[in-house]
């Protein structure tokens, strides 16, 4: 859908389909991040919401900077507003009691109820989203309580002492109450937030996921990278790094500092970026 084509344009946003998912959304360091993926119908950071975001009806908060989460109140009115159900939003299990607070109190400064479902994650947590796909929860590396997340398929696999047996006998067996699938995972999207390099590296799944959205705040050389990691973010020099970990068939960089211009940042990547991640990576700027 482009800028014309909607209904109120109220936030920038971009899109961009793959294989069956489509990416949408918009990060800049202190400006605003937010990002959804309408096939799984979840989103993920609430530092903005475009109006078109509002079907989407769970939301993960990777932490609670204001350019990650200062729209949550704005979504959830909107959606009490547009009588739909409420939300469920997701965010560190640290900040879930403050998190509440706020509603609370915008509710009672906006005289609206703030109607949503508000639970605390802590790494290593699961959520169900359906029978084809569960979210898991890992923790990032930033200056407050942070976390990342990855989106899993789950498929029943047959399990390997059961390959080649007639389908009858598969059947027969599965009726006796016999558990003759296992649960195989397929990493489909991973979404970092904000982070030092350490939050990316913890999680495997990181480098495995079909779509990794993550963040690359720092791209100039000039820009210490000691000083970057110790306020949770990453630089450019840390992808080339680990330019042959990355298995994902998309990386979606964005959250650039607002020191640099758009022109910039694809000057830079295009000169530093080897040609195999180049070739899978998309800025978004």
């Amino acid at each position: 859908m482009t800028p014309a084509d909607r209904p109120v344009d109220n936030a920038p946003y971009q899109s961009l389909a793959h294989a069956g998912l489509t990416v949408e959304g918009w990060s800049r360091a202190a400006v605003q991040s937010y990002w959804r993926v309408p096939e799984l119908k979840v989103g993920f950071d609430l530092g903005g919401q475009p109006w078109d975001f509002m079907g989407t009806p769970t939301w993960f908060v990777s932490h609670t900077h204001l350019d990650h989460v200062a729209a949550l109140p704005v979504y959830v009115a909107r959606r009490r507003m547009m009588k739909m159900e409420p939300p469920t939003v997701y965010v560190p299990a640290e900040s879930v009691d403050d998190v509440r607070k706020l509603m609370t109190v915008m509710h009672r400064l906006d005289r609206g109820r703030q109607l949503a479902e508000v639970k605390g994650l802590a790494a290593g947590d699961e959520v169900e989203l359906g029978r084809e796909h569960v979210v898991t929860v890992f923790n990032t590396v930033h200056t407050i309580p942070s976390r990342g997340f990855v989106v899993w398929e789950r498929r029943n696999k047959l399990k390997e002492e059961y390959v080649g047996l007639p389908g009858e006998k598969i059947k027969e067996l599965r009726l006796s109450g016999v558990a003759v699938t296992r649960e195989v995972r397929l990493p489909l999207v991973a979404y970092t937030g904000d982070t030092a390099p350490a939050g990316l590296d913890a999680e495997p799944a990181c480098f495995d996921a079909k779509v990794l959205i993550t963040e690359m705040s720092f791209i100039r050389a000039s820009h210490r990278r000691d000083k970057i990691h110790k306020y949770g973010h990453m630089h450019l020099d840390d992808f080339v790094e680990r330019a042959g970990r990355f298995k994902n068939e998309l990386i979606v960089a964005a959250h650039f500092s607002t020191r640099y211009h758009p022109n910039e940042v694809r000057k830079l990547l295009d000169t530093k970026l080897p040609p195999e991640l180049k070739a899978r990576m998309r800025l978004w700027v």
